[in-house]
């Protein structure tokens, strides 16, 4: 990908504080016209006899409780949601009579009011600006941004098909993809949460909050934390690849660009999809009535699939044009991620964790733990029950 730009991150000041990494280094140019960071000093690390005194380690020390409180606010994210949301719903379900299956608006509110309204904020506010460093931001052309987003479709697709295999073969075939069955019930609030309220607080947290806090430490750092950390937020087996994988792409995407509504749009156009269209789509035929008639037809009675095909025949046509089309441009998607592949563009930050250090400062800390082991253990028992 080409984004020919001037440099993003600011000039490193002389004289920084000891611990942090210095020294002046040759600006690294990708392909492309023009390098997006020039001129960032290379990390070199002084090195004192006595280890527990060096510099380096400090600094590293230090990189790793920024990463742990981060993975501590998300795990506190995670508990204040489920336990706010757990009353909250079981308030509104009891309002509406208690009986039954609750109307989707009442699991979109009971979950969502705490997790964009409390949770997500709470969790913003404790990770601090200790580590948040100013970038320049950038305009991308339409034609990019629509490449880039069809590169997304075959991802997510890829992500869904390897999920749902997993989630059947752990649960011997019992697992239902809830989130599924909740954006089957077509109406407003699908709309309203999944297509704006969803991408626009989502993209805020996972985007440009977790990326402007860790990237100094590394593009491609930032943009895997916050690719997983957004499918890890799931908890879901069957959501997790793929959001990992959409995860990796809009940050990517705000990564060059450092404008949250490129990546937002991505977010609205594909929730779009998955959660108001393709339902649409599905409803336009009675599926319910096919499976009968398909028991029907194998017990000889052609007849009745006939009549089936015949009073449904404006719904096949409509799921014919629609798979058509959704099949064309995943196949698209696929050629221009194999084409483009490597040709997506990094740059060299500020303080850049060296190879080797990556994992363990990054995961190898109590509050990034504890995200992980909390989003895991909810993911199986969504899993299993």
């Amino acid at each position: 990908m080409t984004f020919p730009q001037q440099p993003q991150y600011p000039q490193q000041p002389q004289g920084q504080p000891q611990g942090q990494p210095q020294g002046p280094a040759p600006q690294y140019q990708p392909n492309g016209p023009q390098s997006q960071y020039p001129m960032q000093p290379m990390p070199q690390y002084p090195q004192p006899p006595i280890a527990n005194r060096n510099p380096f380690f400090e600094w590293l020390k230090q990189t790793r409780r920024d990463f742990s409180r981060i993975g501590a606010s998300l795990c506190l994210m995670v508990v204040i949601w489920y336990a706010l949301a757990t009353v909250l719903e079981g308030a509104l379900y009891a309002a509406v009579g208690g009986k039954g299956e609750a109307p989707n608006w009442v699991t979109y509110v009971g979950s969502g009011v705490p997790l964009y309204l409390i949770a997500m904020p709470i969790a913003v506010m404790l990770m601090g600006k200790s580590t948040v460093i100013e970038t320049r931001k950038f305009d991308m052309k339409p034609g990019l941004f629509f490449k880039l987003l069809l590169m997304c479709l075959p991802m997510m697709w890829a992500g869904s098909v390897f999920g749902s295999m997993l989630s059947m073969v752990l649960s011997n075939g019992e697992a239902t993809d809830r989130v599924a069955d909740l954006a089957m019930q077509t109406n407003i609030w699908n709309v309203v949460f999944l297509v704006i309220v969803g991408p626009i607080f989502e993209e805020w947290l996972f985007r440009k909050q977790l990326i402007d806090h860790t990237r100094k430490y590394g593009e491609k750092t930032a943009i895997l934390l916050s690719g997983l950390a957004f499918g890890l937020f799931h908890m879901n087996l069957f959501q997790f690849f793929y959001a990992f994988l959409l995860g990796l792409m809009f940050g990517y995407v705000y990564t060059r660009t450092s404008k949250l509504r490129y990546s937002t749009a991505m977010h609205m156009i594909i929730n779009f999809n998955g959660g108001v269209l393709a339902p649409w789509v599905l409803t336009r035929v009675d599926l319910d009535q096919l499976e009968k008639v398909s028991e029907a037809a194998e017990n000889g009675n052609a007849a009745a699939m006939e009549q089936w095909a015949s009073q449904n025949v404006e719904g096949l046509a409509i799921m014919l044009v629609y798979f058509v089309l959704y099949g064309a441009v995943i196949l698209a998607g696929f050629v221009l991620l194999i084409r483009n592949f490597k040709r997506f563009e990094f740059y060299t930050a500020p303080e850049e964790l060296p190879r080797g250090t990556r994992v363990k400062t990054v995961c190898g800390n109590v509050g990034m733990i504890m995200f992980i082991m909390v989003t895991c253990m909810l993911t199986a028992v969504n899993l299993l029950m």
